[in-house]
């Protein structure tokens, strides 16, 4: 049996194999058990306890099962009897497993997956709680599932791999901003989750050590290619979609979404790269990389830019883990004879009848074997036409493929075309540029004459600065010089000492060889008698000669010792001559270096006393001409002075001919126009007289007294225009006094202006006079100034507090309730209606708690405008003199606390299902518009450079982006309730469907005829609601003066605005 068994290994594509898989029975049950029974051994061979990464093979097994029967129940069927709550590295290879299915599986794997959602849930918040190991990679994968099942539940327009082209992708959309708006956040979620896992995988590995060649880390990093594959679709549809929504929307509403963008791009760019360095990616797929800089989303053009990330997976190689795939269908009669004949030579003519037995074993006829033959052949033929099914609808794919890169390149020739007119247009815009550069120019001219005589004055003090740092730097360094020509001198003479020590020692060394060398010759002398002694008596005894034997031998030890001790001081002679010699290169030296360094400071001291000469010599010619530059800006500055003083007595003299002009006698004014005006002349004179007494001072500042003079004859110009037009509707009496002293204002303001004319004239000019006549003007336009008609003016200032208490009370108790009805929703409700519900509750409560932050900015505003503007009075009186603009402050309060209330119920109704979404975006908008009032009745009197008033502003812009967030989750409410009750219109016939046609023509016009009717009603309202506010605000009393201010002169920008703004509110 073994032998049979080996043999069949050695055999491709057994056919007795495959008879045995399918004779268990000839019908579509045993069909279906051989498929479950194959899906059962591959999802158990894919998803197991092994700490290594899921074998291809196995997931393509099960892939294709899902495209056999249609789904993905025998998946779950077998994942529901695996102990995935029970075995971590179990649950992370079935989220592998998954997530291939929802990528390349069958279209129905999510709607046979939805009802598992719950548990996927579960089983992740279960995993969650292990910190180590697998646990919070089962989790975080876990959420990444149940995230893109919904996603692609909510756009099943999206395949599972994400493919689509540019054109599908609008179709997603329906090209509606708002679904592009809401589509775009929905890809954010889902890259976020995706990103979560990639960073979550690569924090759990040592990336010290090669990881991604152990099994263990490659367990870990196999999945990260399908969350690569599905990032890079991410990443290029959410740019093509930011690109649509800066097209059709403002760039503050979408900067969250680009600063969320520019967070995931960084990130994913990272891990693209972090990736792409791992030896694991390197063989089996080819990562992308993201460009150095994010898009540029304010910029349309950058769109042409943009390219698309493509990830390339390569062929696979044949490896020993890929098993041969059998194909039924390649097989034909010619192989299967040869399959025989193959048989019969290895097992001979009796295996070939019956191999294993299976007759016997089965109860098998031949004629039952037939038939089994005749009928996998049929079955053959049926998968040979399926194959040019295949083929055909392969070529009609490369047709549709062949007609979209026709259409990408008509669309890459239009990109061009539009490239083109765009840098046409960037021409003309440059041109038109320059011309305006040009202009500015010409503007400038004076002041850059100014502002050029100044610099050269600085450039004159930073060059005297220089050239004194610099003789500074000279006089240093000359001393330095002197100190280190004395330390030369000092080391010359202590080198001559020493040569005189080392001449000193030579001597007594010569000396000292001198007596040895005489000593060393008498004693030779001495030796040469002994040895005469010794000869003479060598023959006499033998005794004796040993006795001279031994004292010669004596004798020659001694010479040698002397020998020795006269070469020794030989080499101390040659030392100290040496040492002498140093010493002398060592002076020469010296003696170079002081000679060079005495030269070198002569020619310095030369040469700086050259450039201090050269540089006193252009320090006095730059002084000269600093001097007489001062003295022709002196005379421009002067000529400047009259010119312009002349100018302001011509705007005075104009206004008093204008006042007795008849023409002038039909315009009229309002008293609050003339006291902004008064009170805006009088500031302006106090200004003036402070900058003439600065000039006074100082004759070089002019340029604080040029602007007070324009200003001050401006503004005394239309303070005598409007108290001629005010005193057209005042009473006889007060008319002839506010005549008289307009008139008296203006003569007071050219003789003043003549005095500061006049340079002998100018140190006594005094403007007293003038202010006190635009004080007793001021007195009667208070007189002329209508009283409110509802609330004393010692109330205003108390009611205005009230107001703006009640206005927050209102809003904080708004918020109390939403939270209470979000509260009753999440209990109550369930499905779409829950998840719609919390949505519009959840940016209602983000309007109020804008609309709290506005207030409070108002009332810090509000109180700064009071500290700023009362001087010594009291807050109270100032409300009381500033009283148009209060009762608009207390108005505009009144209609923000009424909108809050106002949309809480519309929200309560629409919760309950009583109400209609429409109701609640008009509640939203009215509250933006009553905001907005609120923002304009604060802005008015505060100053331009306010701190608060920015903060103002700033919780305008949150306000208003609030309300398009309600306005939003309103849209998108609406449309997912209305996508909940979509029509059937399947089993209506063609009578029935004419009917309805018809009547839904006549509801269209019904309804078309009730909206005309609505916005007549609505015109009616707003123009009655426009009368009744303007007989409470007093506009009856200023309906005149609009002929008055179509002829007086602008008032200038930023001057009194407040009083303008309050007339017209």
């Amino acid at each position: 049996m073994e032998r049979v068994s080996s043999t069949m290994k050695q055999v491709s594509n057994p056919l007795p194999k495959v008879l045995s898989r399918r004779a268990g029975g000839g019908g579509l049950e045993a069909e279906r058990e051989s498929f479950e029974r194959a899906q059962t051994v591959s999802i158990n061979k894919a998803i197991n306890a092994q700490e290594v990464a899921v074998k291809e093979k196995h997931a393509r097994t099960c892939i294709l099962g899902t495209h056999h029967e249609k789904g993905a129940q025998t998946f779950w069927s077998v994942v529901n009897r695996l102990p995935l709550s029970g075995n971590a590295v179990l649950c992370w290879k079935f989220c592998h497993v998954f997530h291939k299915l929802l990528r390349d599986g069958h279209s129905n794997v999510l709607k046979d997956s939805m009802r598992y959602k719950n548990e996927l849930s579960d089983m992740s918040r279960m995993w969650g709680h292990l910190s180590e190991g697998y646990g919070q990679l089962c989790s975080i994968y876990l959420k990444l599932l149940r995230t893109k099942m919904e996603f692609h539940t909510k756009n099943p327009r999206f395949p599972g791999n994400l493919q689509m082209s540019d054109r599908q992708l609008d179709e997603a959309g329906e090209n509606d901003v708002n679904n592009f708006f809401q589509l775009t956040v929905e890809m954010f979620d889902y890259l976020e989750c995706e990103l979560n896992l990639f960073q979550t995988v690569f924090s759990s590995l040592d990336m010290s050590r090669s990881v991604s060649v152990t099994a263990a880390g490659q367990c870990r990093l196999a999945p990260l290619i399908q969350v690569i594959l599905d990032c890079s679709h991410l990443y290029d549809y959410t740019v093509k979609l930011l690109f649509k929504l800066h097209s059709c929307l403002p760039a503050e509403t979408l900067q969250g979404h680009r600063d969320r963008f520019l967070e995931q791009f960084r990130k994913l760019k990272d891990l693209f790269y972090r990736s792409s360095n791992l030896q694991y990616f390197k063989r089996l797929i080819q990562i992308p990389q993201l460009p150095e800089s994010p898009p540029n989303f304010l910029r349309a053009s950058a769109l042409s830019e943009h390219i698309s990330p493509v990830v390339v997976i390569p062929a696979e190689a044949s490896s020993p883990d890929s098993e041969p795939i059998t194909d039924l269908v390649e097989m034909d009669a010619a192989s299967q004879s040869l399959f025989d004949n193959k048989f019969d030579d290895i097992f001979g003519s009796s295996f070939s009848c019956d191999p294993f037995n299976f007759d016997s074993q089965n109860g098998m006829t031949k004629d039952d074997k037939d038939r089994l033959i005749e009928q996998l052949y049929g079955e053959i033929t049926a998968l040979k036409e399926e194959l040019e099914n295949f083929k055909a609808e392969s070529a009609r794919g490369a047709v549709q493929l062949r007609g979209r890169a026709s259409e990408l390149e008509a669309e890459l020739a239009e990109q061009q075309h539009l490239k083109q007119q765009a840098q046409d247009e960037s021409e003309f815009l440059r041109a038109e540029l320059e011309e305006l550069k040009k202009q500015r120019e010409d503007t400038e001219k004076a002041q850059r004459s100014l502002t050029e005589i100044e610099r050269r004055a600085q450039a004159n003090e930073q060059r005297y600065s220089k050239l004194k740092e610099k003789y500074s730097e000279l006089v240093q360094n000359h001393a330095d010089l002197l100190r280190k020509n004395a330390e030369v001198t000092k080391q010359i003479t202590v080198a001559r000492q020493a040569q005189g020590d080392v001449e000193r020692e030579k001597k007594e060394l010569e000396d000292s060889f001198q007596r040895v060398s005489e000593q060393a010759q008498r004693k030779s002398q001495e030796q040469a008698e002994v040895l005469e002694t010794l000869k003479r008596e060598l023959a006499a005894s033998r005794q004796e000669l040993q006795v001279l034997q031994g004292t010669l031998e004596s004798s020659t030890q001694a010479g040698a010792e002397q020998n020795t001790q006269i070469a020794r001081l030989e080499q101390e002679r040659d030392r100290l001559s040496q040492a002498a010699e140093q010493h002398r290169d060592e002076m020469a030296a010296l003696q170079t270096e002081l000679r060079q360094l005495r030269d070198t400071l002569s020619r310095k001291q030369e040469s700086s006393r050259t450039e201090l000469e050269v540089l006193q010599a252009q320090l006095r010619d730059k002084e000269s001409t600093e001097w007489a530059l001062q003295q022709r800006l002196a005379k421009e500055q002067l000529s400047l002075l009259q010119g312009t003083m002349l100018e302001a007595k011509r705007m005075v003299q104009d206004a008093l001919a204008r006042m007795e002009d008849p023409a002038h006698i039909s315009c009229t004014g309002s008293a609050d126009c003339l006291l902004s005006q008064t009170l805006a002349a009088s500031e302006c004179t106090e200004r003036l007289r402070d900058a003439h007494s600065k000039y006074l001072s100082d004759g070089a500042a002019v340029g604080s007294l040029l602007p007070c003079l324009a200003l001050f004859a401006h503004l005394v110009s239309n303070t005598l225009l409007q108290g001629s037009a005010t005193s057209h509707v005042a009473p006889v009496e007060p008319a002839d006094r506010l005549l008289e002293l307009c008139k008296r204002c203006g003569s007071e303001a050219v003789s003043y202006l003549s005095a500061l004319q006049d340079p002998g004239t100018v140190a006594s000019a005094d403007c007293t006079l003038v202010t006190a006549c635009l004080g007793q003007i001021s007195a009667i336009g208070e007189e002329l100034h209508p009283r409110g008609l509802d609330v004393k003016q010692e109330e205003l200032g108390d009611l205005v507090d009230k107001e703006m208490a009640a206005t927050a009370t209102a809003i904080e108790t708004a918020s109390a309730r939403i939270e209470e009805m979000l509260s009753k929703a999440r209990a109550g409700d369930t499905g779409v209606k829950l998840e719609v519900n919390e949505r519009i509750l959840g940016s209602c409560t983000g309007l109020m708690q804008a609309i709290h932050v506005l207030v409070l900015a108002s009332k810090d505003l509000q109180r700064e405008i009071v500290e700023s503007g009362r001087g010594a009075a009291s807050p109270k009186e100032f409300y009381a003199k500033n009283s148009r603009w209060t009762e608009g402050l207390i108005s505009a309060s009144k209609a923000v606390g009424w909108g809050a209330t106002v949309m809480v119920d519309a929200a309560d109704l629409v919760v309950q299902g009583k109400g209609t979404f429409e109701e609640l975006m008009v509640c939203s908008r009215e509250i933006a518009a009553s905001t907005a009032q609120l923002v304009a009745a604060s802005k008015v009197k505060a100053d331009k450079d306010s701190a608060n008033l920015c903060k103002l502003q700033q919780a305008s812009r949150g306000v208003n982006q609030a309300t398009a967030s309600v306005v939003a989750s309103t849209k998108a409410g609406k449309s997912q309730v209305e996508e909940k009750d979509s029509m059937d219109f399947s089993s209506m016939t063609l009578t029935q469907i004419k009917r309805q046609e018809m009547d839904s023509q006549v509801r269209v016009l019904e309804l078309e005829n009730q909206l005309q009717k609505e916005r007549q009603k609505l015109g009616e309202l707003r123009k009655k609601h426009y009368e009744l506010a303007g007989e409470a605000e007093g506009w009856e009393e200023d309906g005149a003066a609009s002929s008055t201010r179509a002829e007086l002169p602008a008032t200038p920008r930023g001057q009194d605005e407040g009083a303008n703004h309050t007339c017209i509110y």
